[in-house]
């Protein structure tokens, strides 16, 4: 693992650097957004290295273990950032656990700063006044009522007669 850290570019192992706990801790949420999606990037350059020389080197060696033989370097670059990616991955799921958190405890605060309070509503004695009309349900003298109970009182007599033929 040293001798492949020691083979990476100065912007490659800087960029590793990056992901150590003391680097990774004071960062906050963009910043490791930011962070992952480089890391990300050069994993994916490194994994595709890999698979294109060892697919193109199968044909030369005749053979898919001697092919990877011949491409250790990428594997080991590819590995290298997959640790890191790790690492801030982890750091970056915490990071968005805390931040849903907190906007949930706003989110609720601000509910309880909006919500109408029952002690502050008038009452009165609790008694319901009334103009003193007795309420007539008028809906059953429109005609669609009507036809709509005729209807089903013929339903009804004729399911009855049925039962009465047998």
């Amino acid at each position: 693992m040293k001798r492949i850290l020691n083979s990476l570019s100065e912007d490659e192992y800087v960029l590793i650097r990056e992901t150590k706990k003391a680097q990774i801790a004071d960062l906050d949420e963009d910043d490791l957004i930011a962070l992952h999606t480089r890391i990300r990037r050069a994993r994916n350059k490194y994994v595709k290295l890999y698979r294109r020389a060892g697919a193109t080197k199968v044909e030369s060696k005749g053979a898919r273990g001697s092919g990877k033989a011949a491409n250790k370097r990428n594997a080991g670059k590819a590995e290298v950032f997959e640790d890191a990616l790790s690492r801030v991955s982890r750091h970056l799921a915490a990071a968005a656990r805390h931040s849903a958190l907190q906007l949930k405890e706003e989110r609720l605060a601000r509910a309880r700063d909006d919500a109408p309070s029952f002690t502050d509503i008038d009452t009165g004695d609790g008694k319901v006044r009334s103009s003193g009309e007795a309420r007539v349900d008028t809906t059953r003298e429109s005609p669609g009522r009507k036809k709509y109970e005729a209807s089903t009182i013929a339903a009804g007599a004729r399911r009855q007669a049925k039962k009465d033929r047998r």
